[in-house]
């Protein structure tokens, strides 16, 4: 008998040959169909973009870091520290020409002066001549008003304190020494050779003022040269900026300034001063 024999099907069905649409080129080497985009392209403008992404993310990173560094510069410098320059040899030999120091804005306010501070402070009272030097270009004066660069105008005097609020200061005693309050001081900050005071003086120190006067006595034109202006030689305390705390430069010189207490420990308080005697009534 005769068998008839049917052809299986496959099981598996052929995969499709790739279409132009793919991207990919034909057999023939043409290229894909209008419309269609190599893949390696795609790849290409993607790695792009990803490039220009990542520069520009790079600009605003470092911009952010630029702001914010200005920020906590301006911050710092307008409550904690400020950058000054040493433009004279009135502070020798603590303080040397072009010197640069930061002071502590914190003092007098919250924390109160002390004798032997040495602080900086507004020129109100005229001390100085009429500035003639050149003016400062806008972009140091940025500088100078974020607290990157130090003020190197002749707006500011630093000094030493030496009589604070109802002090008695007086040179010299006997042995030529400055006496606060009748104790006599020793004075080893002074510079090598010069003597305590040259010009006698005898004064009290008013309410909310100070009597200031520089390490290098014979080259210093502080409360004792200033007698004759409307201030009497006295500095106001509101035009105190602060109190210098530490040498940033030259590194050779890089330290703290303290305070000398011991060249004050023995100074008593000052007198209460006297009650202004009662009017005597007139008339019947």
């Amino acid at each position: 008998m005769a068998r008839s024999f049917r052809r299986k099907s496959s099981s598996r069905a052929e995969a499709p040959a790739p279409s132009a649409s793919d991207g990919a080129p034909s057999d023939d080497g043409t290229p894909p169909a209008d419309g269609a985009e190599p893949a390696t392209s795609r790849r290409r403008q993607h790695d792009g973009k990803d490039r220009d992404r990542g520069f520009g993310a790079w600009l605003k990173e470092i911009g952010t870091i630029v702001v914010i560094a200005l920020v906590l510069s301006f911050l710092i410098k307008t409550f904690l520290f400020r950058a000054f320059f040493i433009p004279s040899g009135s502070m020798e030999e603590t303080l040397e020409i072009d010197d640069r120091i930061f002071v502590n804005q914190l003092v007098p306010q919250p924390f109160d002066l002390q004798r032997g501070d040495i602080v900086v402070f507004r020129d109100t009272e005229g001390w100085l001549p009429e500035r003639t030097g050149a003016p400062v270009g806008w972009f140091k004066e940025a500088l100078i008003f974020v607290g990157l660069a130090p003020d190197e105008s002749q707006q500011h005097l630093v000094k030493r304190v030496i009589g604070l609020p109802g002090d008695r200061v007086i040179c010299c005693d006997a042995e030529g020494r400055l006496t606060v309050n009748g104790e006599p001081l020793e004075e080893p900050y002074l510079f090598p050779g010069a003597n305590p005071s040259d010009l006698p003086f005898d004064v009290v120190v008013p309410e909310g003022k100070l009597w200031v006067m520089g390490d290098h006595r014979n080259a210093s034109a502080d409360s004792r040269a200033n007698q004759t202006k409307p201030g009497l030689g006295f500095v106001d305390i509101d035009d105190v900026e602060g109190k210098a705390a530490v040498i940033a430069w030259p590194l050779n010189r890089l330290g703290f300034l303290a305070t000398p207490t011991d060249v004050f420990d023995g100074v008593p308080d000052p007198e209460p001063a006297s009650p202004s005697p009662a009017p005597t009534p007139t008339g019947p």
